[in-house]
């Protein structure tokens, strides 16, 4: 696997275990468990460029699928 394939991996990794905690945590009444917000929600342009990076990281997954 190449390496911006690799980086797109991790980077989804990361998206879908944040998402799933938060769902989890909202089903089950524990609060906000967004892990990225946590890790960086006192700089807020950071926590934005992770959550376009995911988004960029879903699109190259995608291309990759196609091609």
């Amino acid at each position: 696997m190449d390496p911006i394939t690799w980086v797109a991996v991790i980077l989804l990794i990361v998206g879908a275990l944040n998402w799933g905690l938060v769902g989890v945590a909202g089903l089950a009444g524990l609060g906000n468990l967004n892990i990225v917000n946590m890790a960086l929600g006192s700089i807020p342009m950071a926590e934005n460029v992770v959550y376009v990076l995911v988004g960029l990281a879903g699109l190259w997954k995608l291309y990759k699928l196609f091609m």
